[in-house]
């Protein structure tokens, strides 16, 4: 049995603070923010302003929601459960993604290039 003694392991407002950063950052503030949020986690559009805000942060299903559609917020849950190389690891499909653009780029000039020879 758990004794109720001791510190929380996370501030509740740190917690509502880099939630609502992620979705900022990555949805921005605007009134289609909310509703693509509404519409990703069915939750009410006062929650969503409040998520947004930093006055609270999403409680279970809908946390599941965010991180299923949000890798910024994915990214700032895994940071704040202390996990930074799984947070590394999400962010590989995206990195991948980018370098192969990258290589597509490189190809096309060289291919151009060797056409004006």
């Amino acid at each position: 049995m758990f004794t109720k003694t001791g510190n929380s392991f996370l501030d509740t407002k740190q917690y509502a603070d880099q939630i609502a950063k992620a979705l900022r950052a990555e949805l921005g503030t605007t009134h289609q923010a909310t509703k693509t949020l509404m519409r990703w986690t069915n939750a009410k559009e006062r929650t969503v302003k409040n998520w947004l805000a930093g006055t609270s942060g999403p409680r279970g299903e809908h946390l599941v929601a965010l991180v299923k559609h949000s890798d910024l917020a994915l990214s700032a849950f895994l940071c704040m459960a202390d996990r930074p190389h799984a947070a590394a690891a999400s962010e590989l499909p995206l990195l991948r993604r980018k370098l192969q653009a990258a290589i597509d780029g490189i190809d096309a000039f060289l291919r151009a290039g060797e056409m004006q020879l």
